[in-house]
């Protein structure tokens, strides 16, 4: 018979398991975001900027790969439809806009935020093992940094 105790790790690591695999199939997004952005821009500063981008979420992606392992538990292997309708909505607007970088850019902030905001309500929750909080709390600052480079970008 499962103890009270037993039963509440036995939540949280579920509750882990949940936020880690919804993060992974943000990472997931964020890279092919980037991917596209790389596309749509000729800039080659700005396509240097994007590929770094796409990099750092691969990165991710195999940080939490990795952590939902450790628990023993199956990561999810792909992006949500979410994102590829929205990959699809900046291809679209980078096509009918004079000013295709800024577009671009508009984009990555929107996406850098709403990311922001998963990793702030994963931790916010306290629904998450000790042992994984660093890496999202690495991550989230990480993210953090993004968004206010991208705005500084924006900003030229």
């Amino acid at each position: 018979m499962e103890t009270t105790r037993e039963a509440a790790h036995k939540d949280l690591h579920d509750k882990t398991v949940h936020q880690l695999n919804q993060l992974l199939e943000k990472s997931y997004d964020a890279e092919k975001g980037y991917k596209q952005a790389i596309k749509e821009t000729e800039s080659t500063r700005l396509q240097r900027f994007f590929q770094d981008r796409a990099a750092v979420r691969s990165q991710f992606a195999t940080e939490l790969h990795d952590a939902l392992h450790s628990l023993n538990e199956e990561p999810t292997t792909t992006g949500s439809t979410t994102a590829a309708l929205h990959r699809t909505w900046m291809d679209v607007k980078t096509k009918f806009t004079s000013d295709n970088e800024e577009a671009i850019l508009e984009e990555c902030i929107r996406g850098e935020k709403a990311s922001l905001e998963d990793y702030k309500e994963a931790l916010k929750a306290e629904t998450i093992l000790t042992e994984v909080k660093p890496i999202i709390e690495k991550q989230m600052l990480s993210i953090e940094q993004t968004l206010n480079t991208v705005k500084r970008l924006e900003d030229i």
